[in-house]
């Protein structure tokens, strides 16, 4: 379906996307684990990561889970109403701006990438778990997710590229996004003082 010809429908999508990306589930998971505010952890950033560090894998792990359902979902529902893969792209930025500038909590989010993930794989299947290897690889290898989620990331536009490449205005879009959003972590990682696992 082209955007033009259900644009409200797209509006209310794009929305809906906004509004559930807005809710930062690293923060009522970790009330319900009777966990520190992730936002007084580490990067301060209210993700997965600092999740684990509070709390270890269970609590992480759904974090990881409704951070990436919260960018599917909206999608998957895109795609359900038949809007090309442009439209499905713009809902999934709308989910990850929710992420990043949430209005639930003042507009101080975090930087988005397992709502990324969750937009990926049902947009681009194939990219995304490509990059969720790369990323695991360099996690396994020097245990920073900083480092592991701007490789992965910056290799996205090359990735796209090669095996889907009507995803590569997405994925370069999100490159630059996230690496930006990493910028405090990447200059703690110069300067030695990145937090491992």
């Amino acid at each position: 379906m082209d955007v033009t010809n259900q644009p409200f429908l797209l509006t209310a999508l794009c929305g809906l996307a906004y509004l559930a990306g807005s809710v930062l589930f690293a923060i009522p998971v970790s009330q319900a684990f009777r966990l520190v505010d992730p936002r007084a952890l580490g990067s301060h950033n209210p993700g997965a990561t600092n999740v684990y560090r509070s709390g270890g894998a269970v609590p992480a792990g759904l974090t990881l889970l409704l951070d990436a359902l919260k960018g599917a979902l909206p999608v998957a529902l895109a795609g359900y109403f038949g809007f090309s893969v442009f439209a499905q792209a713009m809902v999934a930025l709308c989910a990850l701006t929710g992420h990043m500038v949430p209005i639930w909590y003042r507009f101080q989010g975090g930087k988005g990438v397992a709502t990324a993930l969750g937009c990926g794989l049902v947009l681009a299947p194939l990219t995304t778990t490509l990059l969720a290897l790369i990323w695991l690889a360099i996690l396994w290898r020097w245990r920073i997710s900083a480092l592991a989620s701007v490789i992965a990331i910056g290799s996205g536009p090359v990735i796209s590229a090669l095996f889907e490449p009507e995803t590569l205005p997405l994925f370069g879009l999100l490159a630059i996004v996230i690496v930006i959003r990493q910028r405090n972590n990447l200059i703690r990682l110069a300067q030695g003082r990145e937090r491992r696992f």
